[in-house]
Order: structure tokens, then sequence, then C-alpha cells
């Protein structure tokens, strides 16, 4: 079966996830994060990416960022795995592979998605019954967004700068955000793109990255989906 192609295009958001290989454990202390946080700052330098949100949860990892080229996401998943891999590899005298093949990616119709894909990335802790609110994981970008905790990782998208007029309001307002529930509709629609390496968006949005691309890139339903038996399984 031929790859699923992924694709960027300069100043698009992208949703990227990373898996452990068969689902199994990519992090096992805490100075297994924050050497993955050090690879993906040099990365993120490096290859002109800004990252908007994220979490790294102990067997996969959800990245939101906006490339300055459209080589710069994939340019940077590259370095942090091959340094990370070779960190795990000799931290616990293992072989082999790490992650689950390659990275899955779609890009994100900032106007119409950019927020609640934010808000679905930093919700996967609570989604899988690790903490009961998302500022108790220390391992995402929420506590940043909601509380003004420093984050040198993250480059604030326009979007979530323009939710208020100074921080304290904006992190009000993100805050106030995460007080509803995500729509089944939406995680239904973030997590079929994923699967297929679509855009996140609507019909229109999905004309311009084929024209930008210049090619058909398929198409994704977003109807509404069957009951999940475990509520982070599918991220």
């Amino acid at each position: 079966m031929p790859r699923k192609t992924r694709m960027y295009l300069a100043g698009i958001p992208a949703h990227v996830v990373q898996r452990g290989n068969n689902r199994s454990a990519s992090f096992f202390c805490p100075d297994d994060f924050l050497f993955y946080r050090r690879c993906l700052g040099e990365g993120l330098r490096r290859f002109g990416v800004a990252l908007h949100a994220y979490v790294l949860m102990t067997n996969h990892v959800h990245l939101l960022m906006t490339p300055s080229d459209a080589s710069g996401i994939s340019r940077v998943m590259q370095h942090v795995g091959r340094h990370y891999v070779l960190y795990v590899n000799r931290a616990y005298r293992r072989t082999g592979t790490l992650w689950e093949g390659r990275h899955k990616a779609s890009l994100v119709h900032a106007s119409d998605f950019l927020l609640t894909c934010m808000r679905y990335i930093e919700m996967n802790p609570v989604a899988a019954g690790m903490v009961e609110a998302p500022e108790q994981y220390r391992w995402s970008s929420y506590r940043s967004h909601a509380w003004g905790e420093t984050d040198d990782l993250l480059n604030e998208h326009p979007l979530y700068l323009q939710l208020g007029a100074s921080d304290a309001e904006r992190q009000w307002a993100y805050r106030e955000w995460f007080r509803s529930p995500l729509q089944d509709d939406d995680i239904h629609h973030i997590r079929q793109c994923l699967a297929y390496n679509y855009p996140v968006g609507n019909a229109r949005f999905r004309a311009e990255v084929e024209s930008a691309l210049g090619r058909k890139i398929g198409h994704c339903k977003i109807g509404r989906p069957c009951r999940e038996t475990n509520a982070d399984a599918p991220n």
C-alpha cells in the first residue's frame, strides 16, 4: 500500500502527531521530556518553524506548528527523531525503532479550526484520564496559554493574541474557552483528517490547498463519529 502523502505549505499551520511504536511508551522519566523539549526547540529555531501548541504524552506527541517554508516541519521532525531516539537508545541501552513509522499531519484552516485544535491537543491528558484538569499536566502548552507560565518553545499565533488586549485578558478568555466541551463532530473531523493526512477545514480550504499544491488530495467525511471504547485511543 502506498504511503499517505503529507503536505505542508509555508505560512499554513499543521497539526502533527507522532506515536510510539505499537503505542508503546516513548518517554520514561522527566529527563526524557526535557531532552525532547530541547531537541524540539533546536529544530524549531534552526528550520524556521513556529510552535503554537503541544502536548507530550507518554506514548505520543501532538504539535501545532506553522513553517516558514514547505520543508520546515519535516526537517524539524527529522531533527527531533534522530537526536531523541539516539538519546533514548543510549540512556536505556536499547536498540530498534522508537516511533511508529512516519508522523501524521494535517494542514489546519486557522480561522475555523486553529483554536479548536489547540484545545483538542491540550485536553489530551484529561481525555486519557491522566489528570482532571489540563493545568495539572506539566508537559503541554496549556499552562502558558491559560496562566502565563513562561514557555520558550512557543510562538503565539495571531488568533491567540486576538483573544484579548493584554496577557491577562487573553489568558482569561482562553480558560473560558476550555469550560465548554469540544463538539463530537470536531473531534471526529480532527482525528479523521489526521488518519488520512487531509486538511482540517471546509471544502473551500481544501480547494485552496489543492490549488497551492497543484494536485487533488482526496476527501474526508465529517459525519458524526461512532462511540469510542477508549477516550484516548485514536489520539
